[in-house]
């Protein structure tokens, strides 16, 4: 049974507040699992059936075996750091072959980070609040290493994401502790990023889509075309021409001599920025 999820949207800044219940963010996907006559569907955010990819979750660990809807997020863990990593989370969503998907699971499972149950006894729980929603999560789902409850604090949002700025995770997610499960953004659900900031020289553009080749002390750092506004991108080609050191198919080098300040979440395996926004020129 596939429930249209809940979806938040982003803020700003942490805060504290009595109302709000505050989680870790997952550097996942989002999975919503259906437990119905011993039968266990995976659906991702947007309805597909994904139950073939992840083997590992086929035994739900409830307490009584009555049938459930669960929402969640799938991750995979770094061996070293225990931290999500959702470049690793790709390369397994993207496996096809059974042989290959039952090698992957067992070898390394992937982690479900369980923060809501929507289903429970044939019962829709969606019209209850969270804070009774969570209430009754602790009571039907046990952890057993693969499936996990996600630890979450009430009203202390900003010591919450101090500690999460502190040792590194993507972010946190601030929810109404008195509001119904409602599909969509609503408002009710805030995610937070934690944000890392740094000063970039670019280095170049690429044509089509447009975005600027960033670097740092000469080492390529990805290329930025996330809310660049159109009198940036204006002001920066006025002078472009003056700084082209080189052309190909798909991009024009110049002299890194303009310094952009940017902001990012994360960065890949190969030490490129994932996704990072630009700010501004610094000046």
């Amino acid at each position: 049974m596939y429930l249209p999820p809940s979806l938040p949207e982003r803020a700003e800044l942490p805060f504290d507040d009595e109302r709000y219940v505050f989680e870790p963010k997952i550097d996942g996907q989002r999975l919503l699992l259906s437990l119905e006559n011993g039968t266990v569907r995976l659906y991702s955010r947007y309805g597909r059936d994904v139950t073939g990819l992840y083997p590992e979750l086929s035994r739900v660990p409830v307490r009584d075996g009555s049938d459930l809807v669960l929402d969640g997020e799938v991750a995979m863990l770094e061996p070293d750091t225990g931290f999500p990593r959702y470049e690793d989370l790709q390369i397994r969503f993207r496996l096809r072959k059974e042989l290959d998907i039952r090698e992957a699971s067992v070898r390394r499972p992937v982690h479900y980070f369980v923060f809501d149950v929507l289903r429970y006894r044939g019962r829709d729980l969606r019209s209850l609040p969270l804070a009774e929603r969570k209430a009754i999560l602790a009571e039907a789902l046990d952890d057993n290493g693969v499936f996990n409850r996600l630890a979450f604090v009430r009203g202390g949002g900003r010591d919450v994401f101090e500690s999460i700025r502190r040792i590194g995770l993507e972010g946190m997610v601030a929810k109404r502790a008195d509001r119904p499960y409602v599909a969509g953004r609503t408002g009710d659900w805030l995610a937070i990023p934690n944000y890392r900031f740094a000063n970039l020289r670019i280095s170049g553009y690429r044509k089509d889509p447009f975005g600027w080749l960033v670097e740092r002390d000469g080492e390529a750092e990805g290329v930025l075309d996330r809310n660049i506004p159109a009198a940036y991108r204006q002001a920066f080609q006025g002078i472009a021409k003056e700084l082209a050191t080189g052309e190909d198919r798909n991009f024009v080098y110049v002299k890194p001599a303009i310094e952009a300040r940017v902001r990012y979440v994360r960065r890949t395996k190969a030490g490129r920025l994932w996704e990072p926004e630009f700010l501004g020129f610094v000046v």
